[in-house]
């Protein structure tokens, strides 16, 4: 057995080197990019650690906003400005609008079958307008308005407990287990216990899936080595695709009987099952594994990115307490202190949208988004662009470029006023939900979860950091991943401040 693995290994590793050789020879006829030199076969990868934007960011710096690197065998650009990332995803959007092969998205999302990572193509435009029109339409997201006050009023109940005791609340936990419960309610009709997915519980379960979608994977990069696992997240991935796949079956299955009992709550997964059965999809395969790799989609995507956001704009607000004063005072003005905060007020608050402006681009959820890929050969501002490259755009990077911000390193939402950005994919000085066809179709409900959330925290209690940690002083390394958190947890002590 061991000597077959040997073999393998060295085959592998000789088809890799005749494969690097042939790449290179390839593109020493095309005008690429610049960028730093790289190594045989392993290309550029020895200059990526543990957070791969703020690397990719310092590179840049060097090499300009459209660089190419080579990770293993795959070709990539890396683009870090707000004019190259328009050319990528407005001018040449069509060409650029597929997703590449990725080993994680094959086992956790059924063969790339979601919205995130699937190919372009009719299947994947067939199935973004359904989930446009059917699920994230304004009316869906309206519906779940009444869920969101009940989930936000059992929240804040809980934080008033902790303000009586004077204690602190671990926020970065509180959060995510709010966003877990609404994104379950909305996306399967009740929630779940964290037992009913898996030992490790409910966040953790979908959060792990997160980070091997992030992690440098050599199979992605040396497809022959893929066989072998090395690092053993081939495993890893098929375990967790596996508890992902019994748990959305017992949820549809769930459905069907309460179907069969003429009951139906018109959840997300009601709404999906009723578009398998009504023949709307008979242009292309709609079946089971669609409608799990969408569950994932919408439960991932509302849940973790929505958290993520709420922690990085409660960070900088301890941070800047004079910020938050005045965050405060608009919702006084706006709202009084003798209620809690409605859906309706938030279009009112105008400052507080510069707060969760400053917050994105300072802060991208998604630094790397997810990476688009070149259908055919390409010219991008006099640069040949392979087919097959993956284009990685750097929204840290792009938050950071001089050229679009004063003062890039530092908090400041007063750099909105009278300003047109906006966050939706038109100003590609912010693009916290990526552009153009490959844009995140959730990002309205994103928008109302993350401003509600963080204007009833903020509206409802005042916070102090523990332990007489001062506000300068807090610490805000990054945990890498396809969504990128706190390396360590959010700790504040509450107290509640309105009048009832």
């Amino acid at each position: 057995m061991a000597v077959s693995w040997i073999w393998l290994t060295l085959i592998a590793f000789i088809a890799t080197s005749l494969l690097h050789r042939l790449v290179t020879s390839n593109n020493k006829k095309k005008r690429l990019p610049p960028g730093p030199k790289g190594l045989p076969i392993l290309g550029h990868l020895h200059l990526l650690g543990k957070n791969p934007h703020q690397d990719l960011h310092r590179i840049a710096q060097k090499h300009g906003p459209i660089m190419y690197m080579r990770f293993g065998l795959v070709p990539n650009v890396i683009v870090s400005s707000p004019k190259a990332a328009e050319l990528f995803l407005k001018t040449h959007d069509l060409i650029f609008a597929s997703r590449p092969p990725h080993q994680a998205a094959k086992y956790l999302s059924w063969d790339q079958r979601n919205l995130s990572f699937g190919a372009y193509g009719p299947y994947w435009r067939n199935m973004r307008k359904l989930c446009t029109l059917e699920l994230l339409s304004n009316l869906k997201i309206s519906c779940f308005q009444t869920m969101r006050r009940e989930e936000l009023g059992i929240f804040i109940e809980s934080l008033k407990q902790a303000a009586r005791d004077g204690i602190p609340v671990d926020l970065s936990a509180k959060v995510s287990s709010l966003t877990a419960e609404m994104s379950c309610r909305m996306v399967f009709g009740k929630k779940y216990e964290d037992k009913d997915i898996d030992e490790r519980g409910f966040k953790t379960v979908i959060q792990e899936g997160m980070k091997l979608a992030a992690v440098p994977n050599l199979g992605d990069y040396f497809p022959f080595l893929g066989i072998l696992d090395i690092q053993g997240l081939t495993r890893k991935m098929k375990a967790l695709s596996k508890v992902y796949d019994d748990f959305f079956e017992k949820v549809i299955n769930e459905h069907v009987r309460d179907w069969d009992h003429g009951e139906q709550t018109k959840d997300i997964v009601d709404t999906m099952m009723s578009i398998m059965q009504s023949g709307q999809t008979r242009e292309f395969q709609f079946d089971r594994r669609h409608v799990k790799a969408i569950m994932l989609d919408m439960l991932a995507g509302s849940m973790d990115t929505a958290a993520s956001s709420v922690e990085w704009i409660l960070s900088e607000l301890l941070r800047n307490p004079t910020t938050m004063k005045k965050v405060q005072k608009e919702l006084e003005e706006v709202v009084g202190l003798e209620r809690m905060v409605e859906e309706s007020d938030i279009d009112q608050l105008e400052y507080l949208d510069m707060v969760v402006k400053e917050t994105f681009r300072l802060h991208p959820v998604a630094p790397l988004l997810i990476p688009h890929y070149a259908m055919e050969d390409c010219t991008v501002n006099g640069y040949d662009i392979p087919k097959a490259s993956r284009i990685i755009i750097n929204t840290h990077a792009i938050g950071r470029d001089p050229d679009a911000w004063s003062e890039p390193e530092k908090f400041i939402p007063e750099r909105f006023v009278g300003s047109e950005i906006d966050v939706r994919g038109q100003h590609f000085q912010l693009l916290p939900f990526g552009s153009g066809r490959r844009g995140c179709p959730g990002m309205q409900l994103g928008l109302i979860q993350v401003r509600l959330i963080v204007s009833q925290l903020v509206h409802c209690f005042d916070w102090r950091l523990p332990n007489g940690v001062l506000p300068k002083e807090l610490d805000m390394a990054e945990e890498f991943g396809l969504v990128v958190n706190r390396a360590n947890h959010l700790m504040a002590i509450p107290t509640f401040r309105l009048q009832n």
